[in-house]
């Protein structure tokens, strides 16, 4: 199964290290990164794939990294990803 990881914070060094590390405590492949650094705000979009299903402890880890670095890291499972956006 894929999931969408979504970060946004004020950049600083080492963010996409510390979420990819996250990503493979819990052998999540990472596929694809799109990231912009806007002034001095850090945005990034993260898919990966998950090879086993632990999708919520992935998802509750990223978040508490999240808030021991004060950003905002918000994972999305594929199914809900798709559902939301089917017409």
């Amino acid at each position: 199964m894929k999931a969408v990881i979504t970060v946004v914070g004020k950049d600083t060094v080492g963010i996409l290290a510390k979420v990819s590390t996250v990503c493979s405590e819990h052998e999540a492949n990472v596929i694809e990164v799109s990231q912009s650094v806007l002034q001095d705000m850090f945005a990034m979009i993260m898919l990966v794939e998950l090879r086993k299903k632990n999708f919520g402890e992935l998802s509750s880890n990223l978040e508490k990294l999240g808030e021991e670095n004060n950003l905002k890291i918000h994972s999305m499972h594929e199914d809900i990803f798709n559902s939301m956006h089917k017409i």
